[in-house]
């Protein structure tokens, strides 16, 4: 009985030994992990939002002067703020991995400005919101970054709403502070950009508001405005925007071709029907003229590529769903004017070049009334579709778009064509000039000087590369940009790639390309693409309906207009039994396609939520099911093995 009672001493000192040992290691283990292992994550999404980008490595391992950034966060105040606690963690393991790439070329510094002191002083002084509490202490959770030039950025407040954007946000920034300057971009259009719809009368008010995606521009290029009558670009400029410009004068054409003989880079926005000059004139209540409304380059076949200003893409398949009130039973209705584009696993599906690094990491950008572009006959340089629609799409005119904006009537009217519409194009390769003869002549101004003499007339180019854009309204803040506001500060949050295009466009232009792919990935997108499917499906029944419903009411007021009579003074007659029947007759079969019309809203909804119950379940019970599945699995295998080892032995 004693050796049995020594081996249980043993065996429970052995036990308790063992336990203390797993915790001393399990604890030594966590401590160890979150010293070497704290950034360490798994990335699963499809992708990979939380991955470190190639770009941003190039920008971090190419800094050749040290650049700062003070991290101010206020942990005590946010002691009571999982949230907050939990995004500035990110945002700490974040700027620990830049450290750890750029190496001494980045200092890090953790502030934390508790109130009333100097570090809350330095937070305020350098731009940064904090954002108050129910105790009364704001919270600070922002960056302020510098270089050696005296250059400055600030992230006022981390928005939590922009978390998919932190890395480009962060990446930027300091790409900007590591320029010695900004490239130089020039811009003409006929747009307000600068000023929003308000335009010129709204800035003089203090009222204006930029274009989310000129504003950007601006801090990422030295953005020169030109006037759309001039005659010479500045040799400063390596790339050029024009969006949407007036009728150039031949002088601005023969400036613009030789421009792109010289090597220089243009993206040409040019648009059948611009939304942002009609909202422009309804906001200043003044008139626009009808040319504003639609603009064109003659250059454009020269360069290679052929556009009709008078035709609108419609696409069925990409229609946005806009709110419409001319419809009680569905307010919320399918506008195939504006066409949300949409990346594709499949490059076959996809409605961008995955090809192109401007357009490889796009995933949605949304358009308005955009026209169609096309290869011009007898073009020298190469075609390269950008962007295109869906084949379930169709060419209609832009006069007919003026009169006729009812959504639901255009869906009716709708007949696609089963052709893919290139939208946005690139022309690369030989180029000769628009100008065989030289420069247009120029008169001099009565009474004043002789025009300047011109540089010498460049014939041809062998590596003209130029991207035009069938629309302009990609620049419009209400179909890509959500305003979220978080304490006194507003932020932009996209809800669509436009700016990723237009930027990324330029950067590309100007030879830098290293944040084209991160920014675009930042608005990375999963629509529910089977829900989307149930509602087109369930708005072309509704409209089936809506028309076999007009089609009658018109059939039974013919009716009854034949079977209206008039004595011999021409009065008319009294309603007989036949004209009571036929209207009771209408007025059942109007009450019956009614409720059919409310059946298919009901159907729509009720296969909408059989999907959602059907994901809940999934979720809710198909996981755990699986890994119970599994332990099952592997409890009957260790089994098999035990039993097998037992057999042997």
């Amino acid at each position: 009985m004693a050796p049995f009672a020594a081996f249980a001493r043993n065996r429970r000192s052995a036990a308790i030994v063992a336990i203390v040992l797993g915790a001393v290691a399990f604890l030594a283990v966590n401590t160890l992990a979150n010293i070497w292992f704290r950034a360490a994550r798994l990335d699963l999404t499809q992708n990979g939002l939380y991955t470190i980008s190639d770009g941003t490595r190039n920008v971090l391992r190419g800094l050749q002067e040290p650049v700062t950034l003070r991290f101010f966060y206020s942990a005590e105040q946010a002691a009571n703020f999982p949230n907050v606690r939990a995004y500035a963690e990110r945002i700490r393991d974040l700027l620990d991995e830049y450290r750890s790439i750029a190496g001494a070329n980045l200092v890090l510094e953790e502030i934390d400005p508790v109130p009333f002191s100097e570090a809350e002083d330095a937070a305020v002084a350098a731009g940064l919101q904090g954002v108050p509490t129910q105790g009364g202490d704001p919270i600070y959770l922002g960056l302020a970054a510098s270089n050696t030039a005296d250059g400055q950025e600030t992230i006022p407040f981390f928005v939590m709403e922009r978390e998919a954007f932190l890395e480009y946000d962060l990446t930027s920034m300091i790409a900007r502070l590591a320029q010695a300057k900004k490239p130089v971009l020039g811009l003409v259009t006929n747009l307000p950009l600068d000023t929003g719809p308000g335009g010129l009368l709204a800035s003089m008010q203090g009222q204006s508001e930029p274009f989310v995606a000129y504003s950007q521009l601006v801090q990422i290029f030295d953005v020169r405005p030109l006037e759309q009558d001039f005659d010479s670009i500045p040799s400063t400029i390596d790339a050029l925007i024009v969006a949407h410009p007036k009728a150039l004068s031949e002088r601005a054409l023969y400036a613009l071709d030789q421009f792109v003989m010289r090597g220089g880079r243009i993206i040409a926005f040019v648009d059948p029907v611009s939304e942002i000059s009609q909202l422009q004139s309804q906001q200043t209540g003044e008139p626009v003229q009808g040319a504003t409304f639609k603009s064109d380059l003659w250059l454009l076949k020269s360069w290679g590529v052929s556009f009709n200003p008078d035709e609108v893409v419609l696409d069925r398949a990409r229609a946005q769903q806009v709110q419409y009130g001319g419809n009680a039973a569905r307010p919320v209705v399918a506008y195939p004017v504006w066409i949300g584009l949409a990346a594709d696993p499949d490059p076959q599906k996809s409605d961008f070049d995955a090809g192109d690094l401007v357009t490889s990491s796009l995933t949605k950008v949304n358009l308005a009334s955009a026209g169609r572009l096309t290869p011009a006959e007898g073009a020298t340089t190469a075609f390269t579709t950008l962007m295109r629609s869906s084949d379930d799409a169709m060419l209609a005119s832009a006069e007919m778009l003026t009169l006729q904006a009812d959504p639901d009537a255009l869906m009716r009217m709708f007949l696609p064509s089963g052709e893919r519409y290139t939208i946005a194009a690139r022309l690369s390769g030989p180029l000769k000039s628009a100008f065989p003869d030289g420069a247009p002549k120029r008169e001099a101004e009565p009474g004043g000087p002789p025009p300047a003499p011109l540089a010498a007339h460049i014939a041809e180019t062998a590596n003209a590369n130029i991207i035009v854009v069938a629309d302009s309204d990609i620049f419009d803040d209400r179909f890509w940009v959500q305003a979220q506001r978080q304490g006194d500060q507003t932020m932009a949050v996209p809800i669509a790639d436009n700016l990723a295009f237009i930027a990324s466009a330029a950067e590309n232009m100007l030879g830098s390309n290293d944040l084209i792919g991160l920014r675009a990935r930042a608005t990375s997108d999963r629509p529910f693409t089977v829900v989307e499917d149930l509602k087109r499906e369930a708005d072309a029944r509704f409209l089936r309906e809506e028309e076999d419903l007009n089609a009658r009411i018109l059939e039974t007021q013919e009716k009854l207009q034949a079977l209206a009579r008039t004595d011999a003074n021409g009065d008319p007659a009294a309603i007989g039994p036949e004209q009571a029947a036929e209207i009771e007759r209408f007025r059942e079969e109007l009450a019956a396609t009614r409720a059919r019309l409310r059946e298919v809203q009901r159907e729509l909804r009720s296969g909408i939520d059989r999907l959602g119950s059907i994901l809940a379940a999934l979720n809710i019970a198909a996981v755990p099911a699986l890994l119970v599945i599994a332990a099952i699995v592997m409890g009957a295998l260790r089994r098999r093995r035990m039993a097998a080892a037992q057999a042997a032995g």
